[in-house]
């Protein structure tokens, strides 16, 4: 899901700084809105001190909390985005900057929501949009409002709850006889070349051990025997 067909078009180094990139794209999208949710609902002396006082003269005329106000924010975005996608591209980028600017700006003078919570949605949205594939941001989108609930619920440890059943759910699926996480459960070594970082060409000689190909070499010798 994280891998997409320009990283085998540059150098190694250059591949492994994009995937990394998109690693850290796919976790702000998922856990940012209830991050927020539960550092201001249920930890707040994690934060600075200055910061907390900024968030709290923010969020002093808003007159929900912080899951009602983030529950708000995500569903707006998520009517916007079906929106944009299904009315004509002429008029659909249009609808994009009025939902962005407009709206948010608006909720924010109204008091409806605080402007901390419009930058979060924000980095939310476009972090989403980095991972290559659309089935996984589709299932990123759905975890992101049961991890909102259970941070407004629990605080840190629901988040944690939501993420081990989800590891666990994934530890336990198989995609055509290979484990859907591996080479990380279980891990291998040997598969490790070309998950988070890339090794250049030279050193990916070998086919994924998961895959139980009974042709393990991937690239054969130059040399030719005569």
């Amino acid at each position: 899901f994280f891998q997409s067909p320009e990283d085998y078009y540059q150098r190694a180094d250059i591949s492994t700084l994009i995937r990394m990139i998109r690693y850290l794209s796919f976790f702000i999208a998922l856990l940012s809105p209830s991050f927020y949710i539960a550092i201001s609902t249920f930890h707040q002396e994690m934060l600075p001190t200055n910061l907390l006082i900024s968030l709290a003269a923010q969020r002093e005329g808003v007159p929900f909390p912080a899951f009602i106000e983030a529950l708000l924010m995500e569903l707006t975005y998520e009517i916007l985005r079906e929106a944009g996608i299904r009315i004509p591209k002429t008029v659909g980028q249009a609808v994009s900057i009025v939902g962005t600017l407009v709206i948010g700006q608006a909720a924010v003078d109204a008091g409806v929501v605080s402007a901390a919570m419009v930058i979060i949605v924000s980095i939310t949205a476009i972090s989403s949009y980095v991972v290559p594939e659309n089935g996984l941001s589709i299932s990123v989108r759905i975890l992101r409002f049961v991890l909102m609930m259970m941070a407004a619920a629990f605080g840190f440890y629901g988040i944690l709850i939501v993420l081990l059943i989800t590891v666990t759910h994934l530890c336990s699926l198989r995609s055509f006889g290979v484990p859907y996480m591996s080479p990380f459960a279980p891990y291998i070594q040997k598969d490790m070349k070309d998950t988070i970082f890339r090794v250049p060409w030279s050193r990916m000689k070998t086919r994924p051990l998961s895959t139980g190909s009974p042709n393990v070499t991937r690239q054969t010798s130059r040399k030719t025997k005569r």
